[in-house]
């Protein structure tokens, strides 16, 4: 079951503080430990991690050989091998359509100005190990970096007993160069350092536990990362045009991640927020994972029943989820009032495991608020560009002036000087 708010001004503030809230905390035994590992793998290198792998996963960093890919893509049944290719194929595409490109033109000073762009060197990518096994986020992630034109891309991964075939295979459809059995906070630290075989990465994307994610934070300026994920969330505004048993599924599909999970219904309609609240009873009930879907619906689900449907999309605006479902009679006409979402999901049938699998657009989304100023990954997260400028001296001339009156009201002497040696009578050619 949901709880089912009345949207009186107070009511939902408290559940949207209660959603902050558990974004908010964090763990700070988890970032004394990582603070440490971190630091030792910084100074020791390769020993180091060999000692936390061995402590943690009970096994040595090693990397997997090309040909354990190839046996990988063998042993995946044939219609995971087609989707897999299907999705890859589509986030390729969708990334190839958002490539910035290159380019210079002239100035109004007559100069040539414009910017280089290009893909980072290396990549790190974190697939988690373990019971969790998300092929797609291999794809997801590894994609659009390939898109970006990125020099090498490896992907690390916790050295589990068994390591898994879909995962694997996915490494390979993707384009993945190196793939190096290391996980934890120990692999975080020897790719932003480096550490003997490791290499260190300009970038590292993908989720990972709680140390993981502590990690990450600590490595943010050695190297770039793409957020700091905390727990899913999708939000659903809907009017009373609705399927309820779609909406209920949709909710469940995202409250089924963890108990940290965030699972809202926005609508102007109490009937349809009760169907959907008996939908949800119904559906938890033959579901596999029904144990945490409770947990989630019941400290972090609700149906706010709001006066109309701009209050919805204002109450949306402020939790910036990240995925926003517009199941009404016309989604489009409130797309124009969405400002905060990682991903919106316009109509019936357009459920948020579209996004999560096949559709294009990338899965790794801004949560916890965030959305309010993170974007999604794609190929823009693995470019960086360089400006370029070339002036000849008839076009340096003219304002050469300003220029030394701008560094002078600076104070910056030497920029100054900089211009007026090059206009002194002797460097006149």
């Amino acid at each position: 079951m949901i709880t089912i708010i009345k949207a009186d001004g107070s009511a939902e503030r408290r559940q949207l503080d209660a959603m902050r809230a558990r974004a908010a905390e964090k763990n700070a035994d988890i970032e004394l430990a990582v603070k440490a590992i971190m630091e030792n793998v910084r100074q020791e290198g390769l020993p180091a991690v060999e000692r936390y792998s061995r402590q943690f996963d009970h096994k040595a960093p090693y990397e997997i050989r090309r040909e354990r890919l190839d046996e990988a893509y063998s042993a995946c049944p044939s219609e995971l091998i087609a989707a897999l290719e299907h999705a890859a194929k589509n986030i390729r595409d969708y990334n190839e359509k958002l490539l910035q490109k290159s380019g210079e033109w002239t100035s109004p000073d007559g100069g040539r100005v414009g910017r280089i762009v290009r893909g980072l060197g290396r990549v790190g990518i974190y697939v988690p190990g373990g019971t969790a096994a998300y092929p797609s986020s291999v794809l997801m992630n590894a994609v659009p970096a390939k898109v970006a034109g990125v020099g090498e891309i490896v992907m690390i991964t916790p050295p589990t007993e068994n390591l898994s075939d879909a995962v694997l295979a996915a490494a390979k459809i993707a384009g993945v160069d190196r793939v190096i059995a290391v996980g934890g906070a120990q692999a975080v630290a020897a790719v932003t350092y480096g550490a003997g075989f490791i290499p260190r990465v300009d970038k590292l994307v993908g989720p990972g536990n709680a140390y993981v994610a502590a990690a990450k934070r600590l490595a943010y300026g050695a190297l770039d990362i793409d957020m700091v994920a905390g727990p899913s969330e999708v939000l659903v505004i809907a009017d009373k045009t609705a399927n309820p048993k779609y909406v209920a599924a949709d909710l469940l599909s995202q409250a089924e991640h963890d108990r940290l999970a965030s699972a809202v219904l926005l609508t102007d309609d109490p009937e349809l927020a009760r169907a959907v609240d008996g939908e949800i009873v119904r559906q938890t009930d033959y579901l596999s994972r029904s144990e945490i879907m409770e947990a989630s619906l019941r400290d972090f689900g609700c149906a706010i029943v709001c006066g109309d449907l701009a209050q919805c999309v204002e109450i949306a605006n402020e939790i910036a989820p990240e995925h926003l479902e517009i199941v009404t009679e016309d989604p489009r006409a409130l797309l124009p009032l969405v400002k905060n979402a990682g991903a919106v999901f316009l109509g019936a049938y357009t459920p948020e495991p579209l996004g999560d699998y096949l559709a294009g657009p990338d899965h790794v989304l801004p949560t916890s608020g965030t959305a309010r100023f993170f974007s999604p990954l794609s190929v823009d997260s693995f470019l960086k560009s360089m400006s370029v400028l070339e002036f000849s001296r008839e076009a340096l001339e003219p304002i050469s002036g300003e220029i030394i009156a701008l560094a002078q009201a600076e104070k910056l002497t030497a920029h100054a000087n900089s211009i007026q040696v090059r206009f002194e009578k002797e460097n006149t050619p």
